[in-house]
């Protein structure tokens, strides 16, 4: 979790991020336990697996499979979903509001990230890179 420009010091998307993907990893398998073990299994396995394998080459210092910033973008987004609908099918209100909350403010710091990984053009679309 350090920025590249501040090594040393962990940012704030970082640590929100972060803690969203604690609360994803821990929200999920308990809302699916009740119904199914293996599905609350798979949930842990594939949340925190998925981005272990997968990354952006230069937006983690080591990729094991290389892939573009819009697959970055769409793991961060399902451990935001994971956490927000877990924490509400799983716990009281005033938990899955804060959960919320959280996820909401990872949102909001992680839009200059997924504007670097996943650039759009004046169309909406993906934009092509010329390199």
């Amino acid at each position: 979790m350090i920025d590249n420009d501040r090594a040393g010091r962990t940012d704030l998307p970082s640590a929100l991020r972060f803690l969203t993907e604690l609360v994803a990893w821990v929200a999920a398998p308990w809302a699916l336990a009740p119904h199914s073990v293996v599905l609350a299994v798979a949930s842990v396995v594939l949340l925190i697996g998925l981005p272990t394998v997968f990354a952006t080459p230069g937006d983690k210092r080591h990729a094991i499979v290389p892939v573009p910033g819009l697959v970055t973008v769409a793991l961060v987004l399902l451990q935001l979903v994971a956490a927000v609908l877990g924490a509400w099918a799983a716990w009281p209100r005033p938990v899955a509001v804060t959960v919320t909350l959280l996820a909401a403010a990872t949102l909001l710091t992680e839009l200059p990230r997924w504007r670097r990984l996943a650039p759009l053009g004046r169309d909406g679309r993906p934009a092509r890179r010329t390199s």
